[in-house]
């Protein structure tokens, strides 16, 4: 069956196979964009098969390779053991010898699931939040003398953690290369069990802050380092969509809080539960991450960077590779790839060098591309999303459902029908396009904020039209600034500024996340939530215009032609 031109990956996967069969070749090609494209196009053709298929920009966006470094273009065909070690001839018109590579399961499967246990933590936070600043607020549920908190300290224990990934994020800018991403996640990791506990056994108000920002700038490195460690580690054939499917594990710590906060919503003193429940979870990110090894092009970069010997690097890129593919890989399969690597490495740095400044971001063609990624990102927060993940809990009561049990229930089916609307997002942003993504779901924002506002005006008898608009809200944002603003800005950024541009990308994000979750209780104080819902609905009207007049559509398009076709 030809199928060597997919990427298969069969539902027994995780659970039919220990290891699974990679046939590579090279094959010779002017566009390697275009070429793939064509890949997927018959690809799709044949029915009845379960795969995924990497676009382009998913395997362009790829972190310390330059796009032009490489000479060749690699497909991967993946099968279990279980179904056969079936070797699938990949012809290509001009070829050369195949280069045959095992890989463990575990290459696939545990570089990916550990580092993603960062995001998953990142969402439960989230979740949990919602659950717990009601907790913590009431006379008969917070089990503590110093509940009657201002709104303004409401607001800090909600976003404190924020407050702690914006500096996390500053941190990691600073250190991450140094620390390299397995000791990154590794740090992380140890603060977030550290921010969990402190946070959990918090005797009074400074010491509940205190562990919200250690918790904070875990998120931080980790929101740094795991798409870094997924990058790098993972088969090059698939890393797009495994990166992609990072934001499912956010979602599903979304969900797993809520489902916490459900269950320790009537407990005296649950908030404690509700935030200390991360710290064995975050224990089982150090083990797992303790057991990887460093990511082998990171181990490369420090070589070409000056930092250690080249020779004693190179060895210890080949074992990191060895222990990710198995021991049946073979040492020409393993020398050959840290060499190409070495080299890509090595053209990427050389263009790097000329970076200059970080005010080089804000001009020309990298101004354009931050005015893009940077205004999908600020616009993703100032549309009220860190308020209504946050304090849905909040929304739910005053909407009606007065037991905080109740609203406890609500908020889990909110997070079920974002993990779902998140998944149709990834598996069809490549067939669909951004621009229509995020137009459809940037006008279901804007309705629901003004069925919110509405509710709170006249319709306050009604209160499944909030639930309503709760879910219509949370729907379009996972199927457009959920996982497409972060798509965008991943492609959007010329080589020569994209680190600089993609960390200020993330300060805006966190730091707007931040600001917009401190203010929204203050501000619902001072202007009701009908006007506050209003405001929300009113940003949400220029972001869509910010949509139609400036976002460009990058479906199917190389880095290469984006930088020349779109930021021209």
């Amino acid at each position: 069956m030809a199928m060597a031109s997919s990427i298969c990956l069969p539902s027994p996967l995780a659970t039919a196979a220990s290891a699974v069969r990679v046939v590579a070749s090279r094959a010779p090609t002017s566009n390697p964009g275009r070429r793939l494209r064509g890949l997927h196009s018959h690809a799709r053709a044949a029915a009845g098969m379960d795969a995924f298929h990497v676009s382009s920009p998913g395997r362009d966006a790829e972190p310390l390779l330059h796009p032009g470094a490489a000479a060749t273009h690699r497909r991967l065909r993946v099968r279990t053991h279980a179904q056969g070690a079936e070797e699938a001839s990949v012809g290509a018109g001009g070829g050369g010898a195949a280069a045959e590579a095992d890989y463990s399961l575990a290459a696939i499967i545990l570089p990916f699931v550990f580092p993603a246990l960062g995001g998953l933590l990142f969402g439960y936070d989230i979740g949990a939040t919602s659950g717990a600043t009601i907790s913590v607020h009431s006379a008969t549920l917070s089990g503590t003398t110093w509940f009657g908190l201002s709104s303004v300290q409401l607001g800090l224990v909600a976003s404190g953690s924020l407050y702690g990934a914006l500096g996390g994020s500053i941190l990691a800018y600073r250190i991450a290369d140094f620390l390299g991403r397995r000791v990154e996640l590794i740090t992380a990791a140890g603060l977030y069990i550290s921010g969990a506990l402190v946070t959990g056994f918090a005797p009074n108000f400074v010491v509940l802050i205190i562990g919200r920002l250690l918790y904070g700038i875990g998120i931080g490195l980790a929101m740094h380092g795991a798409p870094l460690y997924i990058a790098e580690t993972c088969p090059p054939q698939i890393r797009g969509t495994l990166i992609s499917l990072k934001e499912l594990f956010i979602v599903l710590g979304i969900l797993f809080g809520y489902l916490v906060g459900s269950l320790e919503i009537d407990v005296v003193g649950g908030w404690r539960y509700m935030f200390g429940f991360g710290a064995p979870l975050a224990a089982i990110m150090a083990v797992g991450m303790w057991t990887l090894p460093p990511s082998p092009r990171w181990l490369l970069l420090r070589a070409v960077q000056g930092k250690s010997p080249v020779e004693d690097n190179k060895k210890k890129a080949i074992q990191a590779l060895r222990r990710l593919k198995g021991p049946s890989a073979s040492d020409k399969v393993l020398t050959d790839e840290v060499e190409n690597n070495l080299a890509s490495i090595r053209a990427a740095y050389a263009d790097q060098e000329s970076e200059g400044s970080i005010f080089q971001v804000f001009e020309g063609a990298s101004l354009k591309a931050f005015t893009i990624g940077g205004g999908l990102v600020l616009f993703q927060q100032i549309t009220g999303q860190p308020s209504v993940l946050y304090y849905a809990t909040s929304i739910l009561q005053t909407a009606g459902f007065s037991a905080a049990s109740d609203a406890a229930k609500v908020s889990i089916l909110i997070g079920l029908f974002k993990f779902l609307m998140t998944g149709f997002a990834v598996f069809k942003v490549d067939d669909l396009g951004r621009r229509p993504l995020l137009i459809g779901g940037v006008s279901g924002i804007t309705i629901a904020l003004l069925l919110l506002a509405a509710y709170y005006k006249i319709l306050n008898g009604f209160p499944y039209v909030a639930v309503g608009a709760l879910l219509l809200y949370v729907g379009s944002y996972q199927v457009s600034f959920g996982p497409i603003s972060w798509l965008m800005v991943s492609e959007i950024f010329p080589l020569r500024t994209r680190g600089r541009g993609i960390s200020l990308a993330v300060l805006t994000n966190f730091g707007s996340n931040a600001l917009v979750t401190f203010a929204f209780s203050p501000l619902q104080g001072y202007l009701g939530p009908a006007n506050i819902f209003l405001l929300f609905a009113a940003i949400s009207v220029l972001a869509l215009v910010f949509v139609i007049l400036i976002v460009p559509e990058t479906k199917g398009l190389s880095l290469e032609d984006i930088e020349s076709k779109i930021l021209k």
